[in-house]
């Protein structure tokens, strides 16, 4: 094929400008935007020539068409998600995912429907759920989130469910493809007599084809999912009008769409799909099947097959193990079905569909027959069954927490994705999963197995360290191992995560010399200039290049040491994460960051829908900058931190600090702590802390200041002269109002405190933690809190404690933090310390989370313990009265159970770090059933972060993803409880509604008040 254009540094800027003339879309061309295209959910790092976000589906199209003009090579991208590397190369990377995704009508009658390739599978069935179609796109992957249309066509996605409903190709009626010569075609049945394009591009596939039909139907595996090579073999079976595809043959029979699913990219740019679509399943059940070892779970599976599930998936002892010592996840393995006197080491989860709850009954009464008469040389497994959506939801827990689970295993040895794709004959699966082990076993090391056992697809992990040159070695052995072991019984090593870099390698082991020339040759009809996605299928690198271009050492040819992150003297701990190096490192690309709706993470990629403000992109950037990956001139990478890269900093700026990836992330990576930590260390190395972040860290003194006289301090900044000095001096915007200041709560508490009071018996004494917005704009709240409290049968000491050091934090002022932190702690330290102390409550749960998560890990002065037990005995207010509901000295009535509805509003932190039940249980004590928990994202305020003037527009349109139409829809009176001021604030400002801490509506729901 014809060389390809290199470009060098001042062509890539005059290719930038030419490329930014011809398209609507974004042109980013620079190293940090590149950058963050060089990664997918794989092992690799390759750099690409530049990256193209297309304004629309023509737009790409015309982005393809100068690329092919300039000999330019060509990466069509969806979510990024492969685990193979087939989504990372030295190309243009044309990312569809933002702008190109339309969905069209829906056809109920023929059960087809039209995408845009940049449509998530979710996003997708959400739609179709809303339209009431009654109908769903099946193809189900891990990853549908995040995954693509266009993403799952190039990698012929299937899914835990494809023993029913098949695999994308299965499912795709059509694709509008553009060509790589830059012709526009509706790759279809029957296009060959409609098109002379396709009528020459089939007739020449079908000479490829036939050529080789002996070598197809003998060494093309006959398993239930194959996704390696191209699908010379549906094409040979259309023209021969064999199987699904009976009922004609010749040309006309062929559908060149189905040769594109499963192509990685590299025959043509996939612009929107006509998709088959199934009815919803009326029924669906789920059975839970615990067993004492892998072989009898293995064994297993194929008499289950025999009773019609949707789905049986397969977890190890390995993934089970570690889900007993994982704090979160054990309750999971609790849920598991019991085995008399012996430990659950597997499990098969199976599901299935049905038209009627009796006909699902009945595939239950099935299971338990083949249950029972399992062959059991470790004692019979048990099993349970749940229809209930609910419970479903629970018993898949353990399954979908398999995963994140292995990543967080301690040491140097990593579960590795390079063998977790084997698809073998069912019948077989037992064997080679017995031998697979063996030969992981003989390289020194052990894997995890889970698998989509009903189509005998097995997801391998084995442990190795890729910073090791002997596990490199490992690495490469045993891909070679495997490979031919899944082809001596039938089976092939790309189920359905596709070949890229990591088995591509290993193609001609499985196919032979002949096979991989038919498939040069059907890359050459379809591309002849070779630009669309190189080297990925066709003319692949040699075993060697298996352990390449990765991401520990991503480019040895430039001559750079290996990028390892350095020693630095850190602010936080981060033992949590097997050290610095390991939270630098943590993200493994699955991208689940980049879901766009659901959950709160990631606040900002759900309003933009750019990689740049993904979890995903900010953990690369981070980790390109710390390694030293970013240039620092002409002469390469410079391998030592850059902590003052402008770029990085800009990625960083529009992260809220929310939380949210700390644990919505499968890898549980720490943005926020990371970015705290990455601020730290520029100010340490030189860099200035503005002078706006500066009076934030100080927001507790501020506020103190403007309450001494409320009324002058209000007059001052609430418009004119004052506003616009303090709106320039802080950076505001001129739309976003500043919290009032007040009487402080320590003068509300004096001023009672001289009112006489009854005095009885001692009572049970609480610390109530005054933090810097209860106690000096908001102190109603307080004040509220302190009466319910009493109301309870408490005491309640409000000391003069300092800053939690939150505002600090958020904006890296650590030493400064640290310094508050200690402070603060050293006040609270006699009431840590006191049993007859009950607890230590809090209202505003940023100061929570500061106390339980942050100070955990900031490097604070002092006996840890301390601070663990502060943790331990530290809690919302709400959250306190609800936990010791039947203990509490009193407990007043507070039901008021009619009435207008209330709405919750959780914190991010909150939902974060310990749930938002911990308001919502109290509330639902005292409103019933009024009481509604949005299912609602961050608000967009996160603190100072909607304060500054340019964030101001992205922190109202975080508040429009979810949290401000839930408020417009909530009806006449209903009322809106948030714990968080930031949140009030946000909704106050966007919608003027008055929204009220949970606190205030139980003080208000109390019999009588003082």
């Amino acid at each position: 094929m014809p060389a390809l254009t290199v470009l060098t540094e001042p062509s890539r800027q005059a290719v930038a400008r030419a490329l930014a003339n011809a398209i609507e879309g974004e042109v980013r061309f620079g190293l940090h935007d590149r950058m963050l295209y060089a990664t997918d959910a794989s092992l690799y790092q390759v750099e690409p020539l530049g990256v193209v976000i297309p304004s629309s589906i023509e737009d790409a199209a015309r982005a393809v068409r100068f690329c092919a003009q300039q000999g330019l090579a060509v990466l069509p991208r969806g979510g990024g998600t492969s685990l193979a590397g087939q989504a990372v190369n030295s190309a243009v990377v044309v990312d569809l995912s933002p702008n190109c995704r339309a969905l069209g009508p829906v056809d109920a009658q023929r059960r087809l429907v039209h995408a845009e390739p940049g449509l998530t599978i979710e996003e997708l069935n959400l739609e179709l759920a809303r339209r009431a179609a009654g109908l769903f796109f099946a193809p189900d992957p891990a990853t549908m989130r995040q995954a693509t249309v266009g993403g799952c066509i190039g990698n012929n996605a299937a899914g835990a469910r494809s023993i029913l409903f098949g695999r994308t190709s299965e499912n795709v009626e059509s694709i509008d493809a553009l060509l790589a010569t830059g012709e526009r075609v509706r790759l279809e049945r029957g296009a060959a007599s409609n098109s002379a394009i396709l009528r020459a591009i089939t007739e020449r596939v079908a000479r490829v084809v036939e050529r080789v039909e002996p070598l197809i139907r003998e060494r093309f595996p006959r398993t239930v999912r194959r996704n390696a090579g191209y699908g010379l073999d549906l094409i040979l079976h259309m023209l021969r009008g064999e199987g699904a595809y009976a009922g004609g043959a010749g040309l006309d029979n062929v559908n060149l769409a189905h040769l594109l699913c499963g192509s990685e990219g590299t025959l043509a740019v996939t612009l929107g799909a006509t998709l088959r679509l199934q009815p919803i399943p009326k029924a669906k059940g789920l059975a839970v099947i615990s067993f004492a070892t892998l072989d009898e779970a293995m064994d297993a599976v194929l008499p289950i097959l025999a009773t019609g599930p949707s789905a049986v998936e397969l977890l190890d002892d390995l993934v089970v193990s570690l889900a007993r010592e994982n704090a979160e996840c054990r309750r999971y393995v609790e849920l598991l079905p019991r085995l008399e006197g012996r430990q659950v080491n597997a499990v098969l989860y199976v599901e299935f569909f049905a038209d009627s709850c009796e006909a699902l009954a009945e595939r239950f009464a099935a299971l338990e027959s083949v249950v029972r008469a399992l062959p059991a040389p470790s004692g019979p497994p048990s099993w349970a069954a749940y229809s209930d959506a609910l419970a479903m939801l629970q018993a898949w827990r353990l399954r979908q927490s398999g995963e994140p689970l292995l990543h967080g295993l301690p040491g140097e040895r990593k579960p590795v994705t390079f063998v977790e794709d084997n698809a073998i004959p069912v019948e077989r699966l037992p064997e080679f999963v017995r031998r697979l082990r063996a030969i992981v076993e003989r390289h020194g090391t052990r894997a995890a197995f889970y698998a989509h056992a009903s189509v005998g697809v097995l997801h391998v992990r084995p442990l190795l360290s890729l910073k090791n040159d002997d596990d490199l070695r490992r690495l490469r052995e045993i891909a070679v191992e495997t490979a031919d072991l899944a082809r001596e019984l039938g089976g092939v090593m790309s189920g359905e995560h596709g070949d890229g870099r990591v088995r591509g390698p290993l193609l001609e082991r499985l196919y032979g010399p002949e096979l991989c020339a038919a498939f040069r040759e059907i890359k050459s009809i379809f591309d002849p200039q070779g630009i669309l996605n190189p080297g990925i299928i066709v003319d692949p690198g040699p075993l060697e290049s298996i352990t390449e271009r990765l991401r520990v050492d991503p480019d040895p040819s430039d001559g750079a040491e290996p990028a390892r992150v350095p020693h630095v003297e850190t602010y936080y701990t981060y033992d949590d994460q097997h050290g610095f190096d390991g939270a630098v490192e943590m993200c493994n690309g699955a991208g689940v960051c980049r879901r766009r709706s659901g959950g709160t993470m990631c606040p900002s990629y759900q309003a933009l829908l750019d990689e740049r403000h993904a979890t995903r992109g900010r953990a690369n950037a981070l980790r390109l900058a710390i390694t030293g990956q970013l240039r620092a001139g002409p002469g390469g990478p410079s391998r030592q931190p850059r902590w003052d890269d402008v770029e990085t900093m800009r990625t960083l700026d529009l992260c809220l600090s929310c939380k949210a990836c700390k644990t919505e992330c499968p890898s549980n990576v720490d943005i926020a702590r990371l970015k705290a930590e990455h601020h730290a260390q520029r100010f340490r190395s030189g860099a200035r802390v503005p002078l706006a972040e500066r009076l934030m860290a100080e927001v507790r003194t501020l506020n103190r200041l403007g309450s001494l006289a409320p009324g002058l301090a209000n007059a001052a900044q609430s418009g004119g002269l004052g506003r616009r000095l303090i709106g320039a001096v802080m950076g505001l915007h001129p739309r976003r109002s500043l919290p009032a200041f007040a009487p402080s709560l320590f003068q509300w508490s004096r001023r009672r405190a001289r009112t006489p009071r009854r005095h009885g018996p001692a009572r049970p004494r609480v610390v109530l933690f005054a933090d810097c917005f209860t106690t000096y704009n908001e102190p109603h709240i307080g004040a509220a809190a302190v009466r319910t409290l009493e109301a309870f049968g408490y005491d309640v000491i409000l000391p003069r404690s300092g800053c939690c050091g939150r505002p600090a934090m958020s904006t890296g002022q650590l030493p400064r933090a640290i310094e508050q932190a200690s402070d603060t702690l050293e006040t609270l330290a006699p009431f840590i310390e006191d049993p007859a102390v009950a607890a230590i409550l809090v209202c505003e749960p940023s100061c929570l989370s500061a106390f339980k998560d942050d100070w955990l890990t900031l490097k604070i002065p002092g006996d840890r313990s301390l601070r663990e037990r502060l943790a331990a005995r530290s809690a919302l207010v709400e959250e306190f009265l609800d936990a010791r509901w039947d203990t509490h000295p009193a407990r007043p009535d507070i039901a008021r159970h009619a009435g207008p509805p209330v709405l919750l509003h959780a914190h991010c932190h909150q939902k974060a770090l310990w749930g938002a039940d911990t308001s919502a249980r109290l509330l639902r004590r005292a409103f019933g059933e009024r009481l509604k928990v949005l299912d609602t994202g961050c608000c967009g305020m996160a603190g100072s972060f909607g304060y500054a003037e340019h964030r101001y527009d992205l922190s109202m349109r975080i508040g429009e993803l979810t949290l401000f139409p839930a408020v417009r829809g909530a009806g006449e009176g209903a009322a809106l409880a948030a714990p968080g001021t930031s949140c009030r604030h946000q909704v106050r400002d966007a919608l003027g509604a008055h929204p009220l801490h949970p606190i205030e509506l139980i003080a208000q729901a109390l019999p009588s008040r003082d």
